[in-house]
C-alpha cells in the first residue's frame, strides 16, 4: 500500500485565501502565508495553492505570495492558476514551488504539458482537471475557474495529459466541491484505472470517514481538502491519527 498524502488546498483570490461551494458563494478565509505556516506546523504532507481568478482576469499568477510562502514553509507545495507559458513555470519554480499545476492553459495549449515536462521533469507538471457529470453519465472538463465547459471527455483528456508528460493528476469533482458529502469515488477510481501516475482526490471532503473511504476504496495517492480544514471542523493531526488507527498508511 502507498502512503497517502494529506493535502490542504488554498484557493487564493487577490491575495486572500477564499472558499466557496461548487465554485460559487465565495467567502474570505485568511492570509495565504499565515495559513500555509499553520498547515505546515499541523503536519500537512503538501500544500496546493490555486490563484482562482488569474485565468478569468487574463493575468499572470501572483508571484509575490508564492515567494513569501517559499521562504516560510519547508514542505512541498504546488501552485496553479493563470499558468499559460514556460515562463510561468520558470517564475513559479524560482519562487520556491516544487510543482506547477495547469488546467485552462493545458486545454488551450496541450503542447505546454510536454514542453514543461521536458524542461523541468514530469514530477513538476501537475494536470488539474475540473470535472462535472453530464446527463450521459460521463464527465465534462471545465476551465476558467469552472465557468466554461470545454466539451472534452474527462477521462480521455486526463489520459492524453499524462501521455504528454503530466506526472500527477488532481481530479476535482465540481458536483461535490464544497458540499462536504464525500468524494466522488466512482470518478476517482475511473481515473486511477486510466493512468499510472499519482492521482489526487479533490472535492467533497466532509468527515474523517470520507478520507478513509477514498483511501481504501480507490487507488488515489493524495487526499485534498479545503473547507473542513479552514473551518477547523477537521484538524490535520486528528485526521492522521484516525486514518492510522484504521490501518491507512499515513505519515504522522
Amino acid at each position: 500500500m502507498i502512503t497517502k498524502r494529506i493535502i490542504p488546498c488554498l484557493d487564493v483570490r487577490h491575495g486572500r485565501v477564499v472558499k466557496g461551494k461548487q465554485f460559487e458563494d465565495i467567502k474570505d478565509i485568511d492570509d495565504p502565508v499565515s495559513l500555509a505556516k499553520y498547515y505546515c506546523q499541523e503536519g500537512a504532507d503538501e500544500l496546493v495553492f490555486y490563484d482562482i481568478t488569474a485565468t478569468k482576469e487574463k493575468r499572470d499568477p501572483d508571484y509575490d505570495f508564492i515567494g513569501e510562502i517559499g521562504k516560510e514553509i519547508n514542505i512541498p507545495f504546488c501552485v496553479g492558476g493563470g499558468v499559460n507559458t514556460l515562463e510561468d513555470f520558470a517564475q513559479i519554480l524560482a519562487k520556491g514551488a516544487d510543482k506547477v499545476s495547469i488546467n485552462s492553459g493545458a486545454v488551450k495549449n496541450p503542447g505546454l504539458i510536454s514542453e514543461a515536462a521536458q524542461k523541468y521533469g514530469n514530477q513538476c507538471v501537475v494536470l488539474s482537471v475540473d470535472l462535472k457529470k453530464n446527463n450521459k453519465g460521463s464527465y465534462d472538463v471545465y476551465i476558467a475557474g469552472g465557468h466554461t465547459n470545454t466539451g472534452l471527455d474527462g477521462i480521455q483528456w486526463i489520459k492524453k495529459g499524462v501521455e504528454l508528460g503530466a506526472g500527477e493528476v488532481v481530479v476535482n469533482s465540481m458536483d461535490q466541491d464544497g458540499m462536504k458529502s464525500g468524494f466522488d469515488l466512482e470518478l476517482l477510481q475511473k481515473v486511477c484505472n486510466a493512468v499510472s501516475v499519482p492521482v489526487i482526490a479533490s472535492g467533497g471532503a466532509g468527515t474523517p470517514e470520507d478520507f478513509y473511504k477514498v483511501a481504501t476504496e480507490t487507488e488515489a495517492d493524495g487526499l485534498l481538502a479545503a473547507g473542513i480544514f479552514h473551518s477547523g471542523e477537521v484538524k490535520l493531526p486528528d485526521l492522521k491519527r484516525y486514518l492510522k488507527d484504521k490501518g491507512v498508511l499515513i505519515r504522522i
